[in-house]
């Protein structure tokens, strides 16, 4: 079964994302189309970046997904195709492979080779990644797409710093009900706190314990807990925290370890 997913900033108000698939269904009419999200803000790499994170692994190995966010080319920026983990990763080099990975890919290609049979480059997931897609997804050999390459551009990530007892991250994903994840892993947490009380705060605000699930407390209460991605994540029952309490991504959370 070839699977080809879809991560990108084009909405659905436009006949973008219906071009976009019926080109795959028109080069490989068996091809599998899986929506991961069409709801990434415009050119938000880091937001794409996340969400394709925490949805790839759940998908059969030899799954290729398109990565759809400022994907035009530029000086400093070029289309690949990557192997890692044993998943086809399809996108531009602007930076978002680098936030995707935390390791080097067992392949990387450029995507020349396919960009020389088209002069439409104005909308390149269409004309240019949806061929190296289907070739992928046939079992085709990524030498075919273009050059070999060492590595991906970088770009700058933000990290917790944990000092004078307080570990401060910062929020780096609102989701579509207005939770707001931190850059706090439960390893972290755990490797910082070790066992001792803690306060939580934001915003004027301060959460000392943790919730195992949403619903543990009344509608209206803000609590925080670990997602199933592993993150620490602040939430209030039926209501939006990050409108409520002005959270947007980088806004700043800290955890405070309490002797």
């Amino acid at each position: 079964m070839a699977i080809i997913t879809l991560t990108t900033d084009l909405g659905l108000h436009d006949y973008y994302v219906g071009a976009l698939k019926g080109t795959i269904l028109s080069q490989m009419p068996e091809a599998v189309i899986v929506d991961i999200s069409h709801s990434v803000p415009a050119f938000d790499i880091r937001h794409a970046a996340y969400v394709l994170s925490q949805a790839y692994p759940n998908f059969p190995k030899e799954t290729v997904h398109i990565l759809g966010v400022n994907a035009e080319i530029a000086a400093n920026q070029n289309h690949l195709a990557i192997y890692c983990d044993g998943h086809y990763f399809i996108g531009t080099d602007n930076g978002i492979f680098s936030l995707l990975f935390d390791k080097v890919p067992d392949k990387i290609y450029d995507l020349s080779n396919i960009r020389q049979e088209t002069e439409l480059l104005i909308f390149p997931l269409k004309n240019i990644f949806v061929k190296a897609a289907c070739h992928l997804a046939r079992g085709g050999t990524p030498e075919v797409l273009g050059m070999q390459q060492d590595d991906f551009r970088k770009v700058d990530t933000v990290n917790p710093v944990f000092t004078d007892n307080t570990l401060h991250g910062t929020v780096m994903y609102i989701d579509s009900y207005g939770n707001a994840v931190i850059n706090i892993t439960k390893k972290l947490f755990s490797d910082t706190v070790k066992g001792k009380k803690f306060t939580i705060e934001f915003s004027g605000e301060e959460i000392n314990e943790l919730s195992l699930r949403y619903n543990e407390t009344a509608g209206g209460n803000i609590l925080a807990l670990f997602n199933s991605a592993g993150y620490l994540e602040i939430a209030q029952v039926q209501d939006s925290v990050s409108k409520l309490y002005n959270l947007s991504v980088g806004s700043s959370v800290v955890v405070r370890v309490l002797e």
